[in-house]
């Protein structure tokens, strides 16, 4: 069984996700960190994150292995993630590996921006997860705060409302709710209860 989970950045979706793969014993992929993993192979390589050609290269090559690399997880990585992101042939260089991954049995989950809508659009459930963007903000500046305490929540803001346009404005597959997809805003939710919600939401869909 494959659960698709996607959203805009710090809506809560990855918390979710690898929770919700916890519960129900499947495999996680968090499916950000190939397109940050190629970010950063491209910077490492002195390419530039424009150039198509040099981000597909490293789509093509990426080692699945690298992707417990600390540095993947920086505001930073996420921003240069959306940069290539963009790119339609890092996306279909990705494309194979995330369907593979999904298709691993007992069952996957998988969270990402275009999971239900292109990589796995049969899935069983899907949750597009949302909050609104000062929120996310919020728990962005408090995540980096704690590690960076001359972060600027203004700064986080506008970065993250640039991101929320590059995701959605993208010609090849866009940042956008599945039709068949639930919508889960957790503006007013905090993790456990956007939990126990997400949960339930799953059971009452598959037992349909």
């Amino acid at each position: 069984m494959i659960i698709a989970i996607d959203g805009p950045a710090a809506s809560g979706k990855g918390t979710l996700a690898r929770r919700i793969a916890a519960h129900f014993g499947f495999g996680y992929l968090d499916t950000g960190l190939l397109y940050r993993a190629v970010a950063r192979d491209v910077a490492a390589a002195g390419g530039d994150l424009s150039d198509e050609q040099a981000a597909a290269a490293m789509a093509r090559t990426l080692d699945p292995a690298s992707l417990d690399d600390e540095a993947l997880r920086g505001a930073k990585a996420g921003e240069a993630a959306s940069m290539v992101a963009r790119h339609p042939q890092v996306r279909q260089a990705l494309l194979e590996y995330q369907r593979a991954f999904a298709s691993r049995p007992p069952g996957a989950v998988l969270d990402g921006r275009d999971i239900g809508t292109v990589v796995c659009p049969d899935a069983a459930v899907k949750l597009f997860v949302t909050a609104a963007v000062e929120v996310r903000a919020r728990r962005r500046f408090t995540e980096l705060g704690a590690k960076d305490p001359g972060v600027r929540f203004e700064d986080v803001l506008e970065e993250l409302r640039q991101r929320d346009a590059r995701d959605m404005a993208r010609a090849d597959a866009p940042m956008r709710q599945a039709d068949d997809a639930i919508l889960l805003d957790t503006t007013d939710l905090d993790i456990e209860a956007a939990f126990e919600t997400a949960v339930g939401l799953i059971k009452r869909k598959i037992s349909q």
